[in-house]
């Protein structure tokens, strides 16, 4: 299983342990709520949060360095599409790409 897949198998079962060892310590987020910021710490929380609201999370498409996903959140289904750069097995950057008002009217 390559680190990705592994990100996502933690989304799924989350653990926030197993997450902090697959991202590099100054990882590089942005998300279109977030916006840009470095470090680990607030991504973990964030993750938690989405990985507490998401029900399900179905694969639509998965490339090397990107996914494309639906989650199904409390009030309604979400598609995401994330883009990472991976570096000696942990992940330095993440893109995540979504609507904002369709994730917030989501998880209401």
């Amino acid at each position: 299983m390559d680190t990705i897949d592994t990100y996502y198998e933690i989304l799924g079962d989350f653990d926030a342990e197993r997450l902090r060892a697959i991202l590099a310590p100054d990882l590089d987020f942005e998300g279109s709520i977030a916006g840009r910021r470095s470090g680990v710490d607030a991504f973990i929380a964030g993750a938690a949060g989405f990985a507490a609201a998401a029900r399900t999370i179905t694969m639509l498409q998965r490339e090397p360095t990107a996914a494309l996903y639906d989650a199904e959140l409390p009030s309604g289904t979400v598609r995401f599409a994330e883009f990472f750069e991976v570096r000696d097995g942990r992940i330095h950057t993440l893109r995540l790409h979504y609507d904002p008002a369709a994730f917030r009217a989501a998880t209401t």
